[in-house]
C-alpha cells in the first residue's frame, strides 16, 4: 500500500450520477437547506408536550393469543394488576393487637390508593374473608373482623378462633407458621403505575418497625420499580453520552469531528421524540434503551462519513467541495445502511402487541431521520466548520498517522493479512468452527423468565426479595385460572356457575391437578370449595359431610347457604357477580419458565380429561399471571425467527439491487446471520433470557452488523478498481480506512455502555448493556474478518462494475488544490 491517502476510485462515469447532482444542488443552496432543518426541528419540538413515557399493561399483551382473550373476557379472575403486601411478625405470631391493628390500617390505607378497585381488596380485615359456623337458626357467616381490629386479649383470642373456622383465610391469608398475613389490592386498567407504586411504597415504609417486616410485590410493583429507577437510568445515559463525547474528542481532536456527530444525533433525537409526541403514542420505559442505540447508530454513520470527508479533504483542500463530494460518494451506502436499520425496527410491528407497534413507529421513524441528518445536514455542517489541522494524521496522508490512528492502522494491517492468501485457510477453519458452536449454543437458550420473581431486577432487589418471602409463606403469587364459561350468560333462569355439572366439573379439575405426578399446585380454589364448606356446616359441622352429593337439591342448598345475605362481590375472585362464569384457581411456587411450562401442561391434561364443550358451558384455558406470561413468551417463539427472516429478505433485495448482484446479498447476509447466532449464544452465556424486550434489542443488532458490512463492501468495490483489480490490496486499503471507523465506533460504544453493568440497579439495563457490548464486538470482528474473507474466496464480479448504485468512485485529482 502506498503512503498516500487511498483514493475512492479513479474512474469517472460519463455523466454524474443523480446522487452527485443532488449533492451539488444541496451545497449550492446550503444556507436555505440549513434554515429548513432549523424550522423542521422547531416544528418537531412542538410535539414534546405530547410525549408520554409510561406502561399500559394491556398494550404489552398479544391481542391474538387465546390466553389474552380469556383475560379480556374475564378480567376479575386472576387479575395481574394486583399488589400483594405481606406483614410478617419478627417474633411470635400475628395474633396480637398491634399486628392486627397494622393489618386493619394498612387495608384501609391501600383502599384510598389511586385507581384501586375497591371491590377487589382482600385481607383479614375485609368482609370478603368470612368464617362460618352452624347455629340452631342456620349457618351464620360473618366477616373475620367486626367493625374494628381486635384490641383486647379476649377479642384477639376470639379472632384466632374465627380464623380456624375459615379454610380460605387459613390457606391463603395466614402463613403456615402463623407469623405472616397477606393483603391483596387489585387496581383498575387506568392505573398510573408510578403514582400507585409511590403511594403503596410509602405505606410499606411507614409500616415497618422493630416488630414487623413488610414486603410489597405484584406486577404493578414491578412496573413501579422500573418507573422509580428511570431517573437513575437517565443519569447513566448521561454518563454514556459524556464518555462517547470524550472518546470523540480524544480520537478526532478537532471541532468538526466532535460537533457533527453530536449535532446530527441531537437533531435526529428531537425529530424522533417530536414525531411520537405529535402522534400521542406512549413509549414503554423499558424500551428507552433502544433510542440510545439509535444515538449510537447516528454516531457510527457520522464517524464513517467524517472519516471519508477527511480523506477527500486531504486531496481536494477545499472544505465546501470536499463536503459536496463526500455527500455524493457516501449518499448511497449511507442510505442503504440506514434503511436496513429502519427495516430491522419496523418489522417488529408484525407482532400483535400494541407496545411493539408503538416502538416500531417511534424508533423506525427516528432511524429514518438519520438519513437527512446523517447525509445532508452533516455535509452542510462540515462545509461551515473550520478545516481541521490534523486531517493528514487522521486520513493517513503521506504516512503522517500518529497516536491511536497509527495504532489502529497497524492493527488493521495485521487483521487484513489473515483474510486473504494462505492465512485465509486457517481463518476460514476458525470461522466455521466458531459458527458451528454459535448455532449449537444459541439453540440452548430458554425463552422466558429464568428466575423467581423478575429478571428485570437484581436477585437481591427489594422486589425479588419480597416475591421470595411471599412465595415462602403462602401458596404463591402466581396463579393459573381455568375458566368455566357460560354459553348463555344472559339467561337469568339458569345460573351456570351453580349447576350440578359445573360444580362437579370444578371439583374434578382440582382433583386431577392436585394429583399431577409432574407438578401439583400448592393450592387450588373454586366456588365449589365454598359450597362444600356450606354443605359441611348444614350437616352439623362434621368433616365427613364436606363432599357434595351430585344432585340439584344438594348443590343448590349448599350454594344458598354460603351466598345468602352476602354481597356477590365477596365471591368475585371465583365467580362473576351473577354466578354464570366461574374459575378454578391454581397457585404455583414461582414463575420460572420451567414452572410455567409444567403448570400449563398439567392444567391442559385436566382440561383434556374433563372435556372442553358441555351443554351449557365450556372450559377455557386460561388466564392469571402464569397464562399471561406464557402469552408474551409465545410471541417470541412465534415471531423471533419470522422477524429475522423478514429483515434478511429486505436486506437481500436492497443489497442485490444496489450492487446489481445477489452475490452481494450473500456476502452481506452471511456475517449478519453468524452474528445473530453469536449474539444469542452470548445471551445464553450471560444468563439473559430471551423475552420480548431482549428480542427487540437483539433484532436491532442485525442493523449494526449490516451497516458495517455495507460500508466495508462498498469501499472494497472502490479500492478493487483503484488497486488494479488486486484483491489483497483492495481488502487491506479498505480495512485501514473504512475499517478504522468501524473499529472506532465499536470501541467507543463499548467504553460508553460497559459502565451500565456496574451502575444500574435495573438488571435489565445491565444485561442489555452487556448484550450491546457483545453485539458491537461480534459485529466488528465479523465485519473486519469474515466479510473480507468471503470476498477473497468468492471474488465477486460486481466489484469491477461501474454501474453500481454504491461503490462508484470519483476522480479526486481534478479537484485537487495545491497545498
Amino acid at each position: 500500500m502506498t503512503s498516500s491517502a487511498p483514493k475512492a476510485a479513479s474512474t469517472v462515469p460519463a455523466a454524474d450520477p443523480l446522487r452527485f447532482r443532488v449533492a451539488a444542488w444541496i451545497m449550492k443552496h446550503r444556507g436555505g437547506v440549513l434554515i429548513a432543518f432549523v424550522l423542521i426541528t422547531l416544528g418537531f419540538m412542538g410535539g414534546f408536550p405530547g410525549i408520554e413515557i409510561r406502561t399500559i399493561f394491556k398494550d404489552l399483551l398479544p391481542e391474538d393469543d387465546p390466553f389474552v382473550q380469556v383475560y379480556y373476557d374475564h378480567p376479575n379472575f386472576g387479575n395481574p394488576l394486583t399488589m400483594s403486601i405481606m406483614i410478617k411478625r419478627k417474633q411470635g405470631d400475628i395474633y396480637n393487637a398491634d399486628t392486627l391493628d397494622k393489618v386493619w390500617k394498612m387495608t384501609r390505607d391501600i383502599d384510598l390508593g389511586p385507581n384501586v378497585d375497591h371491590d377487589q381488596i382482600i385481607s383479614l380485615s375485609t368482609e370478603k374473608l368470612r368464617y362460618a359456623e352452624a347455629t340452631p337458626f342456620g349457618i351464620d357467616m360473618r366477616p373475620l373482623m367486626d367493625g374494628h381490629a381486635p384490641a383486647s386479649p379476649e377479642e384477639v383470642h376470639d379472632f384466632r378462633r374465627r380464623i380456624q373456622l375459615s379454610p380460605n383465610a387459613r390457606t391463603f391469608y395466614v402463613s403456615r407458621d402463623e407469623t405472616a398475613t397477606l393483603i391483596n389490592a387489585t387496581f383498575l386498567d387506568s392505573i398510573e403505575y408510578g403514582e400507585a407504586f409511590n403511594y403503596a411504597y410509602d405505606l410499606v415504609e411507614k409500616a415497618r418497625d422493630e416488630n414487623h417486616d413488610v414486603f410489597l410485590a405484584g406486577q404493578p410493583v414491578l412496573t413501579g420499580w422500573v418507573y422509580k429507577l428511570q431517573k437513575q437510568t437517565y443519569n447513566i445515559f448521561g454518563v454514556t453520552l459524556a464518555l462517547l463525547t470524550i472518546a470523540l474528542v480524544l480520537y478526532m481532536r478537532n471541532i468538526a469531528g466532535v460537533v457533527t456527530p453530536i449535532v446530527c444525533a441531537l437533531v435526529a433525537a428531537v425529530w424522533g421524540f417530536g414525531f411520537i409526541g405529535w402522534l400521542g403514542r406512549p413509549i414503554e420505559p423499558l424500551l428507552m434503551i433502544v433510542p440510545l442505540l439509535l444515538v449510537a447508530r447516528t454516531f457510527s454513520h457520522c464517524i464513517q462519513y467524517t472519516e471519508r470527508y477527511y480523506e477527500i479533504l486531504s486531496h481536494v483542500g477545499d472544505k465546501r467541495k470536499a463536503a459536496e463530494i463526500t455527500m455524493g460518494v457516501m449518499m448511497a451506502p449511507s442510505i442503504l445502511g440506514i434503511l436496513t436499520d429502519v427495516f430491522g425496527i419496523v418489522f417488529i410491528a408484525v407482532a400483535p402487541i400494541v407496545t411493539m407497534h408503538n416502538h416500531a413507529l417511534f424508533c423506525g421513524a427516528w432511524a429514518l431521520w438519520i438519513i437527512p441528518t446523517g447525509v445532508f445536514l452533516i455535509s452542510i455542517l462540515l462545509s461551515y466548520l473550520p478545516v481541521p489541522k490534523n486531517v493528514d494524521q487522521i486520513a493517513g496522508g503521506e504516512g503522517k498517522e500518529s497516536g491511536i490512528h497509527l495504532l489502529q492502522k497497524n492493527l488493521l494491517h495485521r487483521i487484513a493479512r489473515i483474510t486473504y492468501g494462505k492465512p485465509a485457510r486457517i481463518t476460514a477453519v476458525v470461522m466455521v468452527v466458531l459458527t458451528a458452536w454459535a448455532v449449537y449454543d444459541s439453540l440452548q437458550i430458554k425463552i422466558g423468565n429464568p428466575t423467581e420473581g423478575s429478571n428485570l431486577l437484581w436477585n437481591d432487589s427489594d422486589f425479588n426479595t419480597a416475591v421470595r418471602a411471599i412465595n415462602a409463606n403462602f401458596p404463591g403469587m402466581n396463579t393459573l385460572e381455568i375458566v368455566i364459561e357460560s354459553k348463555d350468560p344472559n339467561n337469568d333462569g339458569e345460573r351456570v356457575g351453580r349447576l350440578v355439572e359445573a360444580t362437579m366439573l370444578r371439583k374434578r379439575i382440582q382433583e386431577i391437578v392436585e394429583k399431577d405426578p409432574i407438578l401439583a399446585p400448592r393450592a387450588t380454589l373454586s366456588f365449589t370449595d365454598y359450597m362444600m364448606e356450606g354443605n359441611r356446616l348444614m350437616a352439623g359441622g362434621n368433616p365427613k359431610w364436606l363432599p357434595l352429593d351430585p344432585t340439584r337439591v344438594a348443590v343448590n342448598g349448599a350454594a344458598d347457604a354460603v351466598t345468602f345475605g352476602s354481597n356477590p362481590i365477596n365471591f368475585g375472585h371465583v365467580a362473576d357477580f351473577v354466578f354464570q362464569h366461574s374459575t378454578v384457581s391454581l397457585w404455583y411456587a414461582d414463575n420460572k419458565q420451567e414452572t410455567v411450562d409444567a403448570a400449563l401442561a398439567s392444567a391442559q391434561r385436566a382440561v383434556d380429561e374433563v372435556g372442553v364443550e358441555h351443554d351449557m358451558f365450556r372450559v377455557r384455558m386460561g388466564t392469571g399471571f402464569i397464562a399471561l406470561q406464557q402469552a408474551m413468551n409465545n410471541v417470541v417463539k412465534r415471531y423471533h425467527w419470522f422477524i429475522l427472516g423478514l429483515v434478511n429478505l429486505a436486506i437481500a433485495f436492497i443489497s442485490a439491487y444496489a450492487y446489481r448482484s445477489f452475490v452481494a446479498a450473500f456476502l452481506l447476509l452471511v456475517p449478519v446471520n453468524v452474528s445473530n447466532f453469536l449474539q444469542i449464544a452470548a445471551m445464553h452465556q450471560l444468563g439473559i433470557g430471551l423475552d420480548i424486550n431482549a428480542t427487540i434489542v437483539a433484532v436491532m443488532g442485525v442493523g449494526v452488523g449490516i451497516d458495517y458490512g455495507i460500508y466495508l463492501l462498498s469501499r472494497i468495490c472502490e479500492e478493487f478498481t483503484a488497486s488494479g483489480h488486486d484483491w489483497g490490496k483492495a481488502i487491506t486499503n479498505s480495512l485501514t480506512t473504512t475499517g478504522k471507523a468501524i473499529m472506532f465506533t465499536a470501541t467507543i460504544m463499548l467504553v460508553g455502555i460497559l459502565p451500565w453493568y456496574f451502575l444500574s440497579d435495573l438488571k435489565f439495563m445491565a444485561d442489555m448493556g452487556m448484550l450491546l457490548v457483545a453485539i458491537m464486538l461480534i459485529n466488528m470482528v465479523l465485519s473486519l474478518v469474515l466479510l473480507p474473507l468471503l470476498v477473497w474466496y468468492v471474488k465477486p464480479k460486481f466489484a469491477s462494475r461501474e454501474d453500481l448504485i454504491v461503490g462508484e468512485g470519483v476522480d479526486l485529482s481534478k479537484y485537487a488544490v495545491a497545498k
